[in-house]
């Protein structure tokens, strides 16, 4: 019994990275309201996750990453630079081997190794790779509140996990409408959709399995997540926020980063 209460945490990362697939999946849903999505409203939404990305890598990952660093005794700014970088560089090893394809591009645009795999896939695996920090980050999130420490709370990966659901809603309908547009029935977009979370609750668990089976690990663990998610945030986020825009499309944008950012920073220092 005491070695099942002990894999606890990693149960809880499941349960909180099905809740923000789930999510993404209510977002993917409003294609069946909607066939079209204005680019103003979908750079808002961008730059929204790109918002809550950027301050849930701060105040739930890089921050208590430092912090446990200085109490297992390691240099701090090492082990948080060295996590942050191989966050980063993971990120973009699985960016430059994994196919992919951005929204509004060319099927002869795709990057990654060059496949013969179908439009609509690759650009799935497009929002794929934004979603594996999420879910890394919400699983080493609840692997860390299992050691009790005063910077990694449950209440804190809880808060990460909304954080992390309310910009999956509109990562949802971001993929999901554009894929309607472009001519799929509006169940196939659903499904693309939904199917871009799926790797959250597999990432989320190997995140939590992780850090609960080697302690010392924990800080490059957070940092290493926070690396990732800023890799994606400036890789992708941004990029498609701030492209093909005009007039206040650039603005909206950059306000929805602005309100991301609040938010998140709300959740986590109101309940963590």
């Amino acid at each position: 019994m005491e070695w099942l209460a002990s894999f606890f945490p990693v149960v809880q990362a499941v349960f909180a990275t099905l809740f923000t697939w789930g999510v993404t999946a209510l977002g993917a849903g409003l294609v069946f309201f909607f066939k079209s999505i204005n680019k103003t409203v979908l750079n808002g939404m961008l730059g929204f996750a790109a918002g809550v990305m950027i301050a849930a890598s701060f105040w739930s990952l890089l921050a208590p990453a430092i912090e446990m660093a200085e109490d297992l005794g390691q240099l701090a700014w090492l082990t948080a630079a060295v996590g942050f970088l191989a966050g980063g560089a993971f990120l973009w090893a699985v960016d430059v081997t994994l196919p992919h394809l951005h929204m509004g591009l060319e099927r002869d645009q795709a990057e990654g190794i060059k496949t013969g795999w179908q439009r609509s896939v690759l650009l799935v695996l497009a929002i794929t790779l934004h979603n594996i920090p999420e879910g890394l980050a919400v699983g080493v999130a609840f692997g860390a509140a299992a050691f009790d420490l005063p910077s990694a709370s449950l209440a804190g990966a809880t808060a990460l996990a909304l954080g992390i659901g309310l910009q999956n809603f509109p990562e949802g309908a971001a993929v999901s409408i554009p894929l309607r547009r472009e001519g799929f029935s509006r169940t196939k977009a659903f499904l693309y959709g939904q199917a871009s979370g799926i790797v959250e609750p597999i990432a989320g668990f190997l995140g939590a399995f992780a850090v609960i089976s080697m302690q010392p690990i924990l800080p490059y663990a957070l940092a290493f997540a926070a690396g990732a998610m800023i890799y994606v945030v400036v890789e992708e986020l941004i990029p498609e926020a701030q492209n093909h825009t005009g007039g206040n499309s650039t603005n909206v944008a950059t306000i929805g980063c602005m309100v991301g950012f609040a938010v998140m920073m709300i959740l986590d220092v109101a309940l963590g």
